[in-house]
């Protein structure tokens, strides 16, 4: 219990948590009541629907795949940059929205949608799939290498965290600096070095996938690449030349994200989220089920609310095809707090 609790509060202050959970009804997550109260009472942006349907998914479940955790070493990580100084950039420079899977198109896994399956790797999956898509876009579509969540989840020890039971986004960008990381496509792929060892499973909907159960063990660290991949394991690496934090200005972050590419972010997960369908989520009901990291390529404005443009890693039943949007310009559930990227090494 006292782990979720860190976990709960690392997007956000125990203060704003406490605050957040006065000010909205504690409706249980996945229920009827507070698919009704989204829909029909809170007035809300975004629309609710009725997901992990025949699954037995479990609030304990839903906690195990919120896998960001307060980071001990935080405070020591490099220095926040502010990239909207930094470029010289004018308010009037950043456009009222952006799309990164539109304004790289040569770059494919920009529109791409993992799945970290039942394990809480989403910290490490938010890393590597912003990491994909900066290399690619620092080598103007040249290099397409897809770093391997697999082989971060499992190699980076005590920078990183603990595997399936959560790590800092933090530890994962410094650790592609210091140790890199080799490729690695989806489960099953083939593709790539070292490929996610675990299985596809359906997250909130029914479908031809088993269920997600939230009990993934964290595979063994294999330093060396599958059968038949024509590289060694020590040649297959892809580094970092630098990591960072981003500060938590709105303009900021949409500066590091048209210039270098998608971040990393995370937030805190509560209970009427994993009910998510389409519009722009912000809290409404229910109490924190822990920290999640995603990746965070783009924002805009629906119906005259602004938004963060979202990758999830609950592969792409869920949501809007794997995505979604969050209110943008007010921390919400702490979103803002938490982005940190990384420049790559490119040929």
């Amino acid at each position: 219990m006292k782990v979720l609790l860190v976990i709960a509060l690392s997007a956000l202050s125990h203060a704003s948590v406490l605050k957040f959970e006065q000010q909205v009804p504690l409706h249980k997550p996945l229920s009827e009541e507070l698919i009704h109260y989204v829909n029909h009472v809170a007035k809300a942006t975004w629309k609710a629907g009725h997901n992990f349907v025949g699954r037995n998914m479990t609030e304990k479940d839903l906690k195990k795949l919120c896998g960001v955790l307060e980071d001990p070493m935080g405070k020591h990580r490099p220095t926040e940059i502010d990239p909207f100084e930094m470029y010289g950039m004018d308010a009037n420079d950043i456009p009222e929205e952006f799309d990164s899977r539109t304004n790289w198109p040569n770059c494919p896994s920009l529109k791409e949608i993992r799945d970290q399956s039942a394990c809480g790797s989403c910290w490490a999956f938010g890393a590597v799939e912003a990491m994909t898509d900066r290399i690619c876009i620092a080598s103007s579509g040249k290099q397409n290498v897809h770093i391997s969540a697999e082989d971060l989840m499992t190699c980076c020890g005590f920078m990183c965290g603990n595997g399936c039971n959560g790590g800092f986004p933090g530890g994962a960008w410094s650790y592609w600096v210091r140790d890199g990381i080799v490729s690695g496509g989806q489960y099953g792929s083939h593709q790539g070095c070292r490929p996610y060892s675990l299985p596809s499973c359906e997250h909130h909907v029914n479908g031809s996938k088993p269920a997600c159960k939230g009990d993934d063990p964290t595979p063994r660290c294999e330093k060396k690449c599958e059968s038949g991949y024509s590289v060694s394991y020590k040649e297959d690496k892809n580094y970092g030349k630098s990591h960072y934090s981003v500060r938590s200005s709105e303009k900021s972050i949409q500066t590091e994200i048209m210039t270098n590419g998608p971040v990393e972010g995370a937030f805190t997960v509560y209970a009427d989220f994993p009910s998510y369908k389409s519009g722009v989520y912000h809290h409404t009901s229910g109490s924190a089920l822990g920290g999640h990291a995603i990746k965070v390529l783009g924002w805009g404005v629906e119906s005259g609310t602004p938004y963060w443009l979202v990758a999830n890693s609950w592969n792409p039943d869920w949501g809007d095809q794997g995505f979604f949007k969050i209110k943008r310009g007010t921390d919400e559930c702490g979103i803002e707090s938490g982005i940190v990227a990384g420049l790559p090494r490119v040929n």
